[in-house]
């Protein structure tokens, strides 16, 4: 019963395939590789996007902080939500990799509206030398609460964006999960709706560590290149990255597996509906389940090996409501889930 988090899953066998593949023989090296090549060409198919520049690196905050270092100068604010990753789990990494941006956060949670962003966006008057200068807006899909944004919210806010002439960088950790969900194409829930650049995630969905950076204006590219090299990372063996999103993207490996994950939350989500004492914290959407349970709950699961993320502790009010989050990857079984119901409802 592991739901701590989809980063803790077993790699997609697909993606191990590829990986073993790839381990024989040699080839050259830093992504001039020919599994890259093939790589490039399969994201600017799927993403309809036949000049977009395509990048790895191994972990999504490098791919989150080296996007946003291209997309910044260091005398410009980022964008973002309270909640976004590149502001509570990234240790500075994007005000490091950018040389000192700030971040200015918009609304309150994980989402934000057009109209909060456009008020944000105006507190930072143009011109003058004494502030910080409007920068990038970074949304992220699916949010850290596991919610999706529409098309047609991404659309108002990338427009609010283009108003200010601002790019736009998506987050896209779990970009697959929210892609199956929305019944999208790829191009629909990025340059379509506004998007700039991406980061393409891997690691949640079956990877054992790859991360996508596309930009869809090839102009970053060379600016790019530049800066993961100088930030450590860029990969000799590269091969070993490509082999990776390559094993993920051939014959849809990637939607599969985020098919399987959301299938599963959902299966989770709805054995819990009944659970007394539950309350969801957001609806789910996705593969994340944020509720609340009463402390002795938590309790009984715990004690049966149960494995979430928990906020507060296991000691107190047997019926005082504590917060769960829940995560699903494609490799949770059925069982899994039933088992930890049955226990949920004692």
């Amino acid at each position: 019963m592991y739901f701590a988090s989809d980063n803790s899953g077993p790699m997609h066998p697909a993606v191990a395939q590829a990986m073993i593949a790839a381990d024989t023989g040699f080839q050259p090296s830093y992504g001039t590789d020919a599994i890259m090549d093939g790589v490039r060409a399969q994201i600017r198919e799927l993403f309809e996007a036949p000049e977009a520049a395509v990048y790895l690196v191994a972990t999504g905050t490098a791919a989150n902080a080296l996007a946003l270092g291209t997309l910044t100068q260091p005398w410009e604010t980022v964008f973002c939500t309270p909640l976004a990753h590149i502001n509570v789990d990234e240790c500075h990494a994007p005000e490091f990799y950018t040389g000192g941006a700030k971040l200015s956060l918009v609304g309150t949670g994980d989402k934000m509206t057009a109209d909060q962003l456009r008020a944000r966006i105006e507190d930072w008057e143009r011109g003058d030398v004494h502030t910080s200068q409007r920068g990038p807006v970074q949304l992220t899909q699916v949010t850290e609460m596991g919610r999706i944004y529409t098309l047609e919210e991404l659309r108002a806010l990338t427009g609010v964006a283009r108003e200010y002439g601002l790019p736009t960088f998506l987050d896209g950790a779990r970009f697959a999960n929210a892609l199956v969900a929305l019944g999208c194409s790829p191009a629909d829930m990025t340059w379509k709706a506004g998007i700039d650049a991406l980061s393409l995630g891997g690691t949640k969905n079956g990877c054992a560590g790859v991360e996508a950076v596309i930009f869809f204006d090839p102009k970053h590219a060379w600016e790019f290149e530049l800066r993961r090299k100088r930030g450590a990372h860029l990969f000799s063996k590269h091969r070993y990255l490509s082999a990776q999103m390559q094993g993920y993207l051939d014959g849809g490996a990637w939607l599969e597996a985020a098919r399987a994950a959301n299938a599963n939350a959902a299966r989770l989500a709805a054995g819990l509906g009944d659970v007394a004492g539950l309350e969801f914290v957001e609806e789910p959407e996705a593969n994340m389940i944020f509720a609340t349970l009463p402390r002795h709950v938590h309790q009984r699961l715990h004690a049966a090996g149960a494995v979430y993320r928990l906020w507060g502790d296991l000691e107190g009010d047997p019926d005082a409501p504590q917060m769960m989050r829940l995560v699903c990857d494609w490799s949770i079984t059925h069982e899994m889930i039933d088992q930890f119901v049955s226990l949920a409802k004692g």
